[in-house]
């Protein structure tokens, strides 16, 4: 079993790494999620949001929001002494999406973040997921403001497959964002999927 808390944050001794690929829609939390779980400095590529993005990105749920990911945002955490993470998060704007295909190649799987404030803005994301053909789990990311549903709700307005995982997190938070990454890889080993040596 891994553990979302490691005594050294940067072990040597790490025999096995594994893609972890953050996939979502605009504002939901995926370059926190990265931030919040990654040891090193994490690398983000993004840029001001400007008058351009006007009727085009929708800041009504991040008003606060002043700037998006263009290409990706990476960041990299040992889960325990023989397991590393290296973490992508995609950018969310429907526009970068042909990016996904290659942030997702040689990925072990893909934590999609929802928000239930914009749950019907997660079918497209999930669909794009489920046509790439990366193993995915899914994660709600429990914004302060957003309406609380339980999780067999949230399961049935995204139609997800009873073999799919779900859970909750809070993607500010580490062990929270790191306990939603865990689950998503032991439900994948217990499905024998293996983790690069």
């Amino acid at each position: 079993m891994v553990s979302a808390q490691s005594s050294d944050p940067a072990p040597t001794t790490a025999t096995r790494s594994a893609k972890i690929v953050i996939a979502g829609g605009f504002g939901v939390g995926k370059t926190t999620l990265v931030e919040s779980v990654s040891e090193v400095e994490p690398l983000r590529m993004d840029e001001q949001i400007t008058e351009a993005s006007t009727g085009v990105d929708d800041l009504r749920r991040t008003p606060a929001k002043s700037t998006t990911t263009v290409a990706m945002d990476f960041g990299r955490v040992h889960i325990n002494d023989d397991l590393v993470l290296y973490v992508f998060g995609t950018p969310g704007q429907a526009r970068w999406r042909w990016l996904w295909k290659s942030l997702t190649e040689g990925a072990l799987c893909v934590l999609v973040l929802v928000d239930t404030r914009s749950l019907d803005d997660s079918h497209a994301v999930l669909d794009l997921v489920e046509e790439l053909g990366v193993p995915y789990g899914v994660a709600v990311n429990l914004f302060d403001a957003a309406p609380r549903y339980a999780v067999e709700e949230i399961r049935r307005a995204l139609a997800l497959a009873d073999d799919v995982p779900l859970t909750e997190c809070d993607a500010r938070d580490r062990v929270s964002s790191l306990t939603a990454l865990i689950d998503l890889i032991e439900h994948l080993s217990s499905s024998h999927l293996e983790l690069q040596p």
